[in-house]
């Protein structure tokens, strides 16, 4: 059977997983330099770092892409498994060790500074291993049964942070005294800094399920206009309920308001949306290799940049990179030496695929 993966789901993936290997490169860091203030330089860089609380920047949605594309390739997987014959419970075993090997390897992360075991969900692996499993456990629910779990996952949500019973954790949205922060506390005995919490992992599930129910109508014997359309609606519904409700319940990426999963989630759908219309649809093809090519092995190469790699490349090429660049400001030899350190990632990327190399769980 023929592979009915588009070439629209590989570029999202991939241009996503370059964009999150790029942080770790220090370069948007930089570009936030007090010299650059003022600037186009420091505007961007501004847009590469999460917001401090209320409101949404470029960066906040990184994450919500990433398990919503995830979601995505949900239907086009079980589909390929089950054309070479696998039956549902091989399907569901794998998807069961995927989740559980996700989250020790999220969770092991963790541990890499601290040096002591903690349960946090707060990065792209622990989060993800169960939004995906409560995905594919959906998956050949009703569309609307689907869409009616996370409408009730939200609610379910709202009403925590807004309702919380317990003195010193009661304020809905503010930093560290929410419902968020006490959970924390109770799965670990203490907050994660930042004010991220390890309960958005349960609302965050939309972004996985919606995922799939995109997944499957672009699955569909829908015509590419009929698709596309349903996208355009999907997404703009997610802005305008998202940032409509702002006033009433505050869009906060750090806990993953309700309000927040809706905007990210509308942003997902309508980014997923162009690039199928403008890679598959109108067939602008030839340069999303360059992409594609990070989505291919998105594993590897984020668990190669979280545990030193990217610093370790990045120290490799700055005797070099400074030498070139001494004759003007440190900070641009940092940028350039982290544009450098970024493009050899990506290049490790293309070599696996050159040899055909796949880490995958």
């Amino acid at each position: 059977m023929k592979s009915e993966r588009l070439l629209s789901i590989d570029f999202f993936r991939g241009i996503t997983m370059l964009l999150l290997i790029g942080e770790f490169t220090h370069m948007f860091t930089f570009m936030t330099n007090p010299v650059f203030e003022g600037g186009w330089v420091h505007f961007i860089g501004t847009q590469f770092k999460h917001h401090p609380w209320n409101g949404l920047r470029f960066w906040d949605l990184i994450q919500p892409f990433f398990m919503f594309i995830v979601g995505v390739a949900i239907p086009f997987s079980v589909r390929k498994r089950e054309s070479r014959g696998d039956k549902e419970f091989s399907i569901l075993r794998h998807a069961l060790i995927r989740s559980a090997l996700m989250l020790l390897l999220g969770w092991a992360l963790y541990c890499i500074g601290p040096g002591k075991i903690t349960f946090l969900f707060q990065n792209v692996l622990a989060q993800l291993a169960v939004t995906y499993m409560a995905a594919f456990l959906l998956r050949n629910q009703k569309n609307w049964i689907q869409l009616g779990a996370t409408i009730l996952i939200l609610l379910f949500t709202e009403f925590l942070y807004r309702w919380f019973p317990v003195a010193g954790y009661d304020q809905a949205f503010t930093p560290d005294k929410n419902f968020g922060a006490w959970f924390d506390m109770l799965i670990s005995g203490q907050l994660s800094g930042g004010h991220w919490v390890s309960f958005n992992a349960i609302p965050t599930i939309a972004h996985t399920v919606w995922g799939v129910l995109i997944g499957k109508v672009i699955l569909s014997k829908r015509t590419g206009k009929q698709k596309l359309i349903i996208m355009l609606i999907a997404g703009s519904v997610g802005l305008l309920l998202g940032y409509g409700l702002n006033p009433v319940t505050p869009i906060i990426k750090r806990i993953s308001t309700t309000t927040f999963v809706l905007a990210s989630g509308g942003w997902s759908i309508l980014a997923l949306a162009f690039s199928y219309w403008l890679i598959d649809m109108k067939k602008y093809r030839n340069w999303t290799l360059a992409f594609a090519v990070v989505g291919m092995n998105p594993l590897f190469i984020y668990l190669f940049a979280h545990i030193g790699g990217s610093d370790l490349v990045y120290s490799v090429f700055k005797p070099f990179t400074f030498a070139i660049m001494s004759w003007t400001d440190e900070i641009y030899a940092q940028l350039f030496t982290s544009a450098v350190a970024w493009a050899f990632l990506w290049y490790i990327c293309y070599w696996m695929w050159k040899k055909k190399l796949f880490i995958k769980i």
